[in-house]
């Protein structure tokens, strides 16, 4: 029996990340394949990611997706952070027999559509100190110039846009402003380099200093999840779960995002 034959008609499909992010790539699955039952589980209890070791983070995450697996017995799970993907991946898929769709920078589609050759990676400092964005570089580039420019607050900013708090229009614009170059060539393609990023989108586009192309890597996760299943069975109409590490429940500006995203938020500690 191959892997495919014995995923359920309606298989289950955890998408998991440090804090809110990862609901950009939640909703382009669920988009797209109206089959699923979706989880989403946000580790807010040690929110942001970037500030933990690679030793830490890697126990943290393996802890709490050993839980997660063993609660909803997923299909498939997709770790939606770019930090989390680049250090964990190997370890979970050493543990458990599911499929693992990681986050990585979307260097090989920026560098092959700009025009300019020139283009921005933006990312948490995390994201932006791994070797393995730079081996992406090495490899995809090309003629292609890449800038990587680590952001320490958009993330933040971004968690406290969906929870109703303030995140100004000067914050996200100093945030953002490195990553516009122009000295002989000028950027014209920006990497959202954090699931947490698209979140902003619009605000990011008034703000820019010039029109860029920004690249959402949620579309290509959403396609390389329905590679991995079978073909969409009858469609799910029960809500979307949602779970937090921290076991708060979500204030009422953020409850309020969350249906925006099909969530209706249990609140429960994992």
């Amino acid at each position: 029996m191959t892997a495919a034959a014995s995923i359920p008609l309606n298989p289950t499909v955890l998408v998991f990340d440090s804090g809110l992010g990862g609901l950009t790539v939640l909703r382009e699955i669920a988009a797209s394949r109206r089959d699923l039952n979706l989880v989403y589980a946000a580790d807010d209890a040690v929110f942001p990611y970037g500030r933990l070791e690679d030793e830490a983070l890697i126990a943290r995450v393996s802890a709490v997706m050993d839980e997660l697996i063993a609660r909803y017995r997923p299909s498939l799970a997709v770790i939606a952070c770019n930090t989390a993907s680049t250090l964990t991946l190997p370890v979970l898929r050493a543990k458990h027999s599911i499929p693992f769709v990681g986050t990585v920078p979307a260097i090989k589609p920026a560098c092959a559509q700009s025009k300019t050759k020139r283009i921005s990676v933006l990312a948490t400092p995390g994201t932006v100190k791994r070797d393995y964005t730079r081996a992406l570089i090495e490899e995809f580039a090309g003629d292609c110039q890449v800038d990587l420019v680590g952001s320490a607050h958009l993330a933040p900013l971004a968690e406290a846009y969906l929870r109703g708090e303030e995140a100004a229009d000067d914050r996200i614009a100093a945030e953002i402003a490195p990553a516009f170059r122009e000295d002989g060539r000028k950027t014209d393609t920006v990497v959202l380099a954090c699931t947490h990023y698209p979140l902003l989108l619009g605000r990011l586009k008034q703000l820019a200093p010039w029109p860029v192309e920004w690249i959402d890597p949620a579309p290509a996760i959403a396609r390389r999840v329905a590679s991995l299943l079978p073909t969409p069975g009858p469609m799910v109409t029960a809500p979307i779960r949602a779970h937090f590490t921290s076991g708060k429940a979500p204030g009422v500006a953020l409850a309020k995002s969350l249906q925006s995203f099909g969530i209706e938020p249990a609140g429960e500690a994992v």
